[in-house]
């Protein structure tokens, strides 16, 4: 996920590197795995013998093993410095590294004669053999971590691209409906009107200001009480809000203009068809890693209009966004309970914005 980071910091140079973290737990594990198959097939794939040789087993999982596990720790330190080379150099010295860790596990090997006295034309095999398969090895699972790091990347790009697309219809939506907003307050009262397309434009530089496509929870909080000073000019008393916000840090992400088309729906669908207007509760809780928002207006089935294309396309845009940037947990739900009309949408985000 798209995040806000200092420019030229060690991380960001790092998050591009096609070799993995291989400190990671999750890595480890997964090396391990494969070494032992490795293994695995290596003694199944010498002559047949009447018993299965359990210590020749052990013995090469315990060689392979350490050569695995001394490439990893070698790799996971030396990557920041590889980081910065190009992708063929870095693997490259990638592979002659592996290489020159299985030679010199193979000497120590030797030096102990664990596998068992060999000739000097045996051991020279030997070392050809282990050098051959450790380049072959890790040339394969080199190219395998390179072409998932330009799967990542094509992935990233087609999502960036989609996401920018659902925010430039938005915005434009978000314009018209402000402006109109605006124009009909021009009549009534020509100094709030003023107010207001100062309001509109500081509105506007705040939201254009931020290329990224998340923003801080406490960002998108400002632009939502923006947008509501401009119709509380046209509204007056008839829009009543209640804020039930408090428990949320300021830095939990959300994708920009999240938060506004909800309350513009909210005010068109309960609050402008209603002569006393009504009550717009804006609920946010933040928990165990889980965000939920819920918009509630008033609901009265005898006042209401159907639903616009527009309103429909606003909200597939949200839970689109949703989707993209959080996976198949987030969602956006509607409702309509006790006389109000609910719309809520919930998102796992485990770290803040200052975190990430």
């Amino acid at each position: 996920m798209p995040t806000h980071a200092k420019t030229g910091s060690k991380p960001a140079i790092q998050d591009d590197f096609f070799i993995p973290e291989l400190c990671q737990p999750e890595a480890l594990f997964s090396l391990v795995l494969l070494a032992e198959l490795l293994v695995l097939v290596l003694v199944l794939a010498e002559p047949m013998t009447p018993g299965f040789n359990w210590v020749r087993l052990a013995l090469a999982s315990l060689f392979v093993q350490w050569i695995v596990l001394l490439s990893a720790a070698l790799l996971c330190r030396l990557r920041p410095l590889m980081a910065r080379w190009p992708a063929w150099g870095s693997g490259l010295a990638a592979c002659l590294l592996v290489v020159l860790l299985t030679l010199g596990c193979t000497a120590v090997a030797d030096y102990y004669s664990l596998g068992g006295p060999l000739s000097i034309k045996g051991e020279v095999n030997l070392y050809l053999r282990h050098a051959l398969i450790a380049l072959i090895m890790s040339a394969l699972l080199l190219r395998y971590f390179y072409l998932q790091s330009q799967w990542r990347r094509q992935e990233q790009a087609e999502l960036r691209a989609r996401i920018e697309s659902l925010q430039a219809r938005i915005r434009p939506h978000f314009l018209f409906n402000s402006l109109n907003s605006i124009a009909s307050l021009i009549e009534l009262d020509p100094g709030k009107a003023e107010q207001a397309v100062l309001n509109l434009s500081d509105l506007f530089r705040a939201s254009l200001s931020k290329p990224g496509t998340l923003i801080s929870w406490g960002e998108e909080l400002e632009l939502a009480r923006r947008y509501l000073s401009i119709e509380q000019y046209r509204l007056g008393d008839r829009l009543q809000l209640d804020w039930q916000v408090s428990g949320v840090p300021d830095g939990v992400p959300i994708p920009q203009l999240t938060l506004q088309p909800l309350l513009e729906n909210s005010l068109i669908y309960g609050i402008q068809p209603r002569i006393e207007g009504g009550l717009v509760k804006v609920e946010a809780d933040y928990r165990d890693g889980v965000f939920q928002l819920c918009v509630s207006n008033p609901y009265d089935e005898s006042t209401q209009t159907l639903p616009t294309k527009g309103t429909k396309q606003a909200l597939q845009n949200i839970a689109a966004r949703l989707a993209a940037l959080f996976g198949p947990k987030a969602s956006l739900s509607v409702e309509r309970r006790d006389g109000r009309h609910y719309t809520c949408l919930r998102y796992p985000c485990a770290r803040l914005m200052q975190e990430a």
